[in-house]
C-alpha cells in the first residue's frame, strides 16, 4: 500500500538533528559544538566552517538550493531572507556551491521595515540574525522547493532585541540559574540545568476556500465581521469529539506527515466544540524549541488546507456565537536528568521542594497577573476571553482538591500532615475495568490550572506566538526563586525557615487560588474582593509593560531592558490600531459595495411583489410588512455605516499610541457593532438567493 507510512522512519528525516551532527560531524567538532550548547560558550569560526559545510552538504542532499535564517520579528509571524548556496562563478562558467561559517552564525536583514517601537529610526536599517543552536536546522519543502531554514534570533545593530527569540532565550537562562540555587539548596548537585518544557494545543476552524475567498472580511481580518447565526450551531455538542470528516482526515494526515518530518511532535488531532473547528497538540518540547515548532505548525495548518481547497483561520474568534480558538500552553520545568519540579509525587504533603516550588508559582502569579493577563492580549482574544468559552480575563489558579487541602493544612498549622487520595472509580459494569482515580478533577474554566505535573495557561490566543507568555512565565517564576534563595541561603536553621517561608507565600497569595465556576458572575464580584485585576481588553492590559515592578524584574534578569518593554508598549497600541482600523474599513467596503445595494435591489423586487399583488386585487399585507421590515432596517444599516465612516475618519487625526487606540476600542469598535446589528438582522430576512456572501451555515457546515 502506496499510502502506508512509517512514521518512525520519516520522523526527523528533513532535520539537521542530533543524529544527523553526529554521523557526519568529525567527532571533535561534535563535541565542541554540544559542549557550547550545554554550556553556553559562543562557538569559534573554524568550528562553524564545518558545520557549515556538512549542513549545506545534508541540505542539498535533501534538495535545497537556498538557505535562510527563520527568525520572529514583533509582527507575530515569522520573516526570513533566501538566499541561494551559489557563490561566484568560476572562469569555466560554472559556479560553486558555498556555505560558510560566517553565514550560517550570522546574517544582516535590513531591520528599518520591521516593527521597532521607537528603537531603530527608518533609515538606520542594519540588524543582525544570530543562529540559535539549541533549536535545530531543517529542510522545508513547499512550491519554492526545497530551503535549509536555520532558526535564529533577531537585533538591532546597536544589540536591542527586535523579535520573540531574543528575549525568550534570556528569560530560560534566568529560570536556569535561579532554578539550579534552589535545587542545590536540597542537595541536588548532578542537575547541571533546568529547561522550561512547553507543549502547546494548538485550535483552529477550517473552512472551504471557494466560500473563504467570497468574504472580503475573512480575507482581510481573518475573522467575519458580519454573520447571522444558523439553526444549528455546537448546541448538541455533537462535533466535539466527533467523527473526523474524510475530507479533513486526508488533511490532518498530510499536516501530520510534513510536521514528523521537521521533527515536530504531532500528538494528537480531533474536533473541537464549534462546528470546523478542530486542535492538533504536540508532545513537550524545550521552550524556544517548542515556540519554533509551534509556528511551523502554524505555518503547515495554512500551507496543507489550501492544497486541500480549504483555508486555514487561526483568529482567536472568525465566528460569532460559537466557540472562539484558543492555544493552551502547557508549562513546566524540569531537570537535565529527568525530574520535573512541579511533579508533587504521591504524597505531596511530604514533599517540601515541590510546595516550595508551587507556593514560588503562587506568588508569581499573583504578584504579575496583570502582566501574565498582557502576554495573552491580542485585538481578536478581546473577543474570547470572559466569555463563557475561555477562560475570564481575570487571571487566578486552579490546584484542584488535593493540593488546595494540603495548603490549607499549612495555612492554618505551619505543616500539612496528609494528601487526599484519589480511590477507585467504580463503573458498574462487571465487564468493564474499575478505574484509578485521580485525587483531582480538571477545571476547564481557569486561566492557569495546575494538571498533574504542569500548569496550563489557557488564555493565549490561538494565532498569537507562545513566546510572550513563556518569556513572562519564566522570568516571574525566575524571580520568585531567586527571592526564596536569598531567604533560605542565609537560613540557619534550613528546615525551619523552609516550613516558614512555604507557609508564609500560601498565605499571602492563597487569595489567587480559585477552583470554582470562572465563568460564574459571582466569581467576577468575588475577583473584586480579593483585590485581583479584571483587565477586559488588550488596550487596557498593554500598560502592564511599562509599570515599574515589570521593569524592575525584567531589567534584574537581563529579559528585557526598560527601552525594549517601552517599545513593545508602543508597538502593541500601534498594532491594536491598526487591526482595528483594518476591521473598521472592512466593514465600510461591505457594507457599502455589497450588503446595502443587495438590500436596496432585494426592496424593488418587494417593492414590485407588492404592486403586483395589489393589482391583482389580493392582500399585500404580507409582503408590505416585509418591505416595511427590510427598509427599516435599511435605514438603521445606512445611519450605522454613516456613523462608522465618520469615527474611523476621525480615528486617524489621533496622535498615534495610548490615545489613538483607545479610540477605535470605545469609539470606533462600538460603532462597527452598531453596523453590525441590523445587517445580520436583515440576513435573516433576506432572500438567500440575494444575500451577496456565504452564511455561516455555508462557511462551518459545507467543508
Amino acid at each position: 500500500m502506496s499510502d502506508v507510512i512509517n512514521v518512525a522512519e520519516i520522523f526527523g528525516e528533513d532535520v539537521f538533528n542530533d543524529t544527523v551532527m553526529q554521523s557526519r560531524l568529525p567527532k571533535k567538532v561534535y563535541k565542541d559544538l554540544k559542549r557550547m550548547i550545554q554550556e553556553g560558550q559562543e562557538l569559534d569560526l573554524a568550528t562553524a566552517d564545518v558545520i557549515a559545510h556538512e549542513m549545506k552538504e545534508w541540505a542539498i542532499e535533501k534538495g535545497a538550493t537556498h538557505y535562510t535564517h527563520w527568525f520572529q520579528p514583533l509582527t507575530g509571524v515569522t520573516a526570513e531572507k533566501h538566499d541561494s548556496f551559489i557563490s561566484a562563478p568560476m572562469e569555466n562558467g560554472k559556479v560553486l556551491m558555498n556555505f560558510s561559517g560566517k553565514e550560517l552564525i550570522k546574517g544582516e536583514p535590513d531591520a528599518s521595515s520591521f516593527p521597532s517601537g521607537g528603537l531603530r529610526a527608518t533609515f538606520e536599517a542594519r540588524g543582525y540574525t544570530a543562529w540559535d543552536c539549541t533549536s535545530p536546522a531543517f529542510v522545508r519543502h513547499d512550491a519554492a522547493g526545497a530551503t535549509l531554514c536555520i532558526p535564529t534570533a533577531f537585533c538591532s545593530y546597536t544589540g536591542e532585541a527586535l523579535d520573540q527569540k531574543t528575549p525568550l532565550l534570556r528569560s530560560m537562562q534566568a529560570i536556569n540559574e535561579q532554578s539550579l540555587r534552589l535545587l542545590r539548596l536540597f542537595g541536588n548537585t548532578t542537575a547541571k540545568k533546568v529547561i522550561p518544557s512547553v507543549g502547546p494545543e494548538q485550535e483552529y476552524f477550517l473552512v472551504d476556500a471557494e466560500k473563504f475567498m467570497q468574504r472580503k472580511d475573512l480575507i482581510y481580518t481573518g475573522r467575519t465581521l458580519f454573520g447571522a447565526m444558523p439553526p444549528k450551531g455546537q448546541e448538541l455538542d455533537d462535533h466535539y469529539f466527533g467523527t473526523i470528516r474524510q475530507r479533513i482526515a486526508g488533511f490532518m494526515k498530510n499536516v501530520n506527515e510534513e510536521l514528523w518530518r521537521v521533527g515536530v511532535t504531532a500528538k494528537t488531532q480531533h474536533n473541537e466544540v464549534a462546528p470546523a473547528q478542530h486542535e492538533l497538540a504536540p508532545i513537550y518540547a524545550e521552550c524556544n524549541v517548542a515556540v519554533d515548532h509551534n509556528h511551523l505548525v502554524m505555518q503547515t495548518l495554512k500551507r496543507v488546507a489550501c492544497q486541500h481547497g480549504m483555508k486555514c483561520l487561526l483568529h482567536e474568534k472568525p465566528f460569532a456565537g460559537v466557540n472562539g480558538s484558543g492555544k493552551h500552553n502547557n508549562w513546566s520545568i524540569t531537570t537535565d536528568d529527568g525530574k520535573n519540579l512541579l511533579d508533587p509525587g504521591k504524597t505531596p504533603h511530604e514533599n517540601l521542594q515541590f510546595l516550595l516550588v508551587l507556593t514560588c508559582v503562587l506568588k508569581a502569579v499573583d504578584d504579575h497577573a496583570a502582566l501574565l493577563r498582557e502576554s495573552a492580549a491580542d485585538p481578536g482574544n478581546d473577543h474570547r476571553l470572559g466569555a463563557n468559552e475561555a477562560p475570564p480575563a481575570i487571571i487566578s489558579v486552579f490546584l484542584g482538591e488535593q493540593l488546595e487541602d494540603v495548603l490549607e493544612q499549612i495555612i492554618e498549622t505551619g505543616s500539612a500532615t496528609h494528601s487526599l487520595k484519589g480511590g477507585v472509580l467504580e463503573t458498574g459494569v462487571d465487564t468493564l475495568p474499575d478505574l484509578v482515580k485521580d485525587a483531582t478533577d480538571r477545571n476547564r474554566t481557569s486561566p492557569f490550572a495546575f494538571t498533574g505535573n504542569k500548569f496550563e495557561f489557557r488564555m493565549v490566543g490561538s494565532r498569537d506566538s507562545i513566546a510572550s507568555p513563556n518569556i513572562v512565565l519564566n522570568t516571574i517564576v525566575a524571580e520568585a526563586f531567586s527571592e526564596a534563595c536569598d531567604v533560605l541561603e542565609k537560613a540557619d536553621d534550613f528546615d525551619k525557615a523552609l516550613s516558614e517561608l512555604i507557609t508564609k507565600y500560601a498565605t499571602e497569595h492563597k487569595k489567587i487560588i480559585f477552583n470554582g465556576d470562572g465563568y460564574s458572575d459571582n466569581w467576577v464580584e468575588e475577583a473584586e474582593k480579593r483585590g485581583l485585576p479584571n483587565i477586559k481588553s488588550m488596550v487596557e492590559a498593554i500598560p502592564a509593560l511599562e509599570d515599574e515592578k515589570t521593569i524592575k524584574v525584567f531589567e534584574q534578569f537581563h529579559v528585557f531592558t526598560e527601552a525594549e518593554l517601552r517599545s513593545r508598549v508602543e508597538i502593541k497600541y500601534e498594532n491594536y490600531a491598526k487591526v482595528i482600523n483594518i476591521e473598521a474599513k472592512t466593514m465600510i467596503d461591505m457594507a457599502s459595495k455589497q450588503i446595502i445595494p443587495a438590500i436596496i435591489k432585494y426592496t424593488k423586487t418587494l417593492a414590485d411583489t407588492v404592486v403586483a399583488v395589489k393589482a391583482a386585487g389580493v392582500d399585500a399585507s404580507v409582503q408590505a410588512e416585509a418591505l416595511a421590515e427590510v427598509s427599516e432596517l435599511l435605514k438603521e444599516a445606512k445611519e450605522a455605516l454613516a456613523t462608522l465612516i465618520k469615527v474611523t475618519d476621525e480615528a486617524a487625526t489621533k496622535e498615534e499610541g495610548e490615545e489613538q487606540a483607545k479610540f477605535f476600542k470605545f469609539t470606533v469598535f462600538p460603532a462597527m457593532e452598531a453596523l453590525r446589528a441590523p445587517v445580520d438582522k436583515l440576513e435573516m430576512i433576506v432572500d438567500k438567493e440575494a444575500w451577496p456572501m456565504p452564511s455561516y451555515g455555508d462557511l462551518m457546515f459545507e467543508v
